[in-house]
């Protein structure tokens, strides 16, 4: 596995990776604290709600396939709560699940299919968080501009 920079402690990421499946989430969580982000787990949708509401994280690595309320149920919740900032999403999913019908509003920025090709997550979450970066930074900067 190819290893990327790691961002020094006044840059580090926190994660949220929600999956029911406990080796899902042990697999996830070492490969990302190995790259040197700061992880969390929810193992449903419900708990990751109360965990992104009391404190956003970076991003969000979550499973489509959970029971009770499953991925695209909690992207619609996230995306319609005025009161959280933009959190970029990556779905993981089996390809074969994915279904992106007008019926789910999913607004995400990835999608990884499983088995979970590590160095494709890496890829995936280092440059959606460089983008998101980079985002604030250009608004931050046009703010002091005005």
């Amino acid at each position: 596995m190819e290893s990327l920079d790691l961002p020094s402690d006044s840059q580090v990421k926190r994660i949220l990776v929600v999956d029911d499946t406990p080796d899902n989430l042990f697999l996830i969580e070492t490969v990302l604290q190995a790259e040197g982000y700061q992880v969390e787990v929810a193992d449903n949708g419900q708990d990751a709600l109360s965990m992104i509401e009391a404190e956003p994280p970076a991003l969000l690595l979550l499973d489509v396939m959970m029971p009770g309320m499953h991925g695209y149920e909690v992207v619609q919740c996230i995306r319609q709560n005025t009161n959280l900032p933009f959190i970029p999403i990556i779905l993981i999913t089996g390809c074969e699940q994915l279904d992106t019908s007008e019926q789910f509003d999913v607004a995400v920025e990835g999608f990884i299919c499983k088995p979970i090709d590590f160095d494709e997550l890496l890829k995936q979450v280092s440059t959606i968080l460089a983008m998101k970066d980079s985002s604030a930074n250009a608004f931050a900067n046009q703010r002091l501009a005005s």
